[in-house]
């Protein structure tokens, strides 16, 4: 879109959502509607040909469908993309609110009920792929409560917007044509094609191009249903992480005490060591006991989320697998966690969370851009607090002869102006 038609366009992101305002904004916005309709025909429709979508199938799929601005992340022509000021997912707060009581005890108490129900299923599932079923389950229960949540967009809605004018508008256009050849193949039934918010499809919450590679059928008809099979989905779920490299007969990781002699800028997959190297530093199991003798030879990883502000683990390279189907420490972490209690009736982490985070993701980026310009990979100044920007503060720390905590707090926000 040229400026001269966005001018007058007031763009607010909340949430990372995009809010257009005025009579202007309105005109603009119908603008890029008729540009959105454009590039269904002139980009979409090719590409979906060539991967043998059929005209009727393209056809009722766009039926009636236009852009949702109430998506997060847009980047409309002639505009650019903002850092959220405000921020809504757990990695902008406290880490300890993802682990909030609720949706640890949801997760928990149903998992146990399924893992009665379909234990038959979930063993079929282990014996094959080597990914437990406690797992298997947690993953399930963290995605779509075990089936049980509504999922109510219409994923050409969301991966047509997102593909248009998205801050990732290549790989949503990526994952909308395989969403288009899924519709073509009829492995949906009908009326199912509703999405997540991302456009994460059935009870697994599998992107498009996920469903076309990792699909399985666990029911044995012939039919990998993601959305009405429970069968298909346990399946579906082990195939996805046996295909990522789960490694059979290895755990997910332990929580541990970390002495301060141990620094947590040691945290990340990049930094591993032999979890009995990792012991012989002092660190141990919360729960007193040894690592297992075939843990203890093999290679660990130090994750400190809260940096020094909450609990501490030695994960496996399984951890990481898992954050293969959502790369966030804090879902990897759930999924185990509450994997461990279904199985072994485990209670909450030893060490509680601190009482940290409350900031704007635009102020973690900033301290980002200011430790890049130090030296520091932060793995991108993009406002999330992940391993490589908790362990970067932590060695700014140690530098400046500060006692390292390893996680962004509002005090170093002087300090580290990007």
């Amino acid at each position: 879109m040229g400026k001269t038609i966005m001018q007058g366009v007031l763009a607010l992101v909340c949430a990372g959502a995009l809010v257009l305002t005025s009579p202007a904004a309105a005109q603009n916005r119908a603008g890029v509607e008729k540009q959105f309709r454009s590039w269904l025909e002139q980009t979409i429709w090719p590409r979906a040909k060539r991967q043998g979508v059929g005209r009727a199938t393209f056809d009722a799929a766009f039926n009636g469908v236009t852009l949702n601005w109430k998506l997060p992340d847009l980047v409309p022509p002639g505009t650019r993309a903002q850092t959220p000021k405000r921020q809504r997912q757990a990695e902008f707060g406290s880490p300890g609110k993802y682990f909030n009581r609720g949706s640890v005890d949801g997760a928990t108490s149903v998992g146990r009920q399924m893992a009665r129900q379909h234990a038959a299923t979930l063993a079929a599932v282990e014996a094959r792929t080597g990914v437990p079923g406690r797992i298997i389950l947690a993953i399930w229960g963290r995605e779509s409560g075990y089936g049980r949540v509504p999922i109510r967009n219409n994923v050409f809605e969301v991966l047509g917007t997102k593909g248009f004018m998205s801050t990732r508008a290549a790989y949503f256009t990526d994952e909308l044509v395989a969403a288009l050849q899924i519709a073509e193949a009829g492995h949906a039934p009908s009326g199912a094609m509703k999405s997540s918010w991302a456009g994460a499809l059935g009870q697994p919450q599998f992107m498009p191009t996920s469903f076309l590679k990792y699909a399985a059928d666990g029911s044995g008809d012939g039919r990998a249903d993601i959305w009405r099979s429970e069968a298909d989905t346990i399946a579906s779920i082990g195939n996805y992480l046996a295909r990522h490299g789960w490694v059979s007969g290895r755990d997910w990781g332990f929580e541990v005490r970390v002495p301060n002699s141990v620094s947590c800028a040691l945290e990340g997959p990049d930094q591993g060591r032999r979890i009995a190297d990792w012991a012989q530093m002092g660190i141990a199991r919360v729960s007193g006991k040894p690592f297992p003798e075939h843990e203890a030879r093999a290679e660990g990883f130090l994750l400190m989320p809260a940096g020094r502000n909450g609990p501490a683990f030695i994960v496996t390279p399984n951890f990481y697998v898992l954050k293969d189907y959502n790369m966030s420490d804090l879902y990897a972490l759930f999924v185990g966690h509450v994997g461990d209690r279904i199985q072994y009736g485990m209670g909450d982490f030893s060490a509680g969370w601190g009482a940290v985070g409350g900031l704007y993701r635009s102020d973690v980026a900033s301290m980002q851009r200011a430790l890049e310009r130090m030296g520091h990979d932060v793995g991108g100044a993009d406002g999330l607090p992940g391993f490589k920007t908790r362990r970067s503060i932590g060695r700014w720390q140690e530098a400046t002869g500060q006692t390292p905590t390893c996680f962004p707090q509002a005090g170093m926000k002087s300090a580290l102006r990007g």
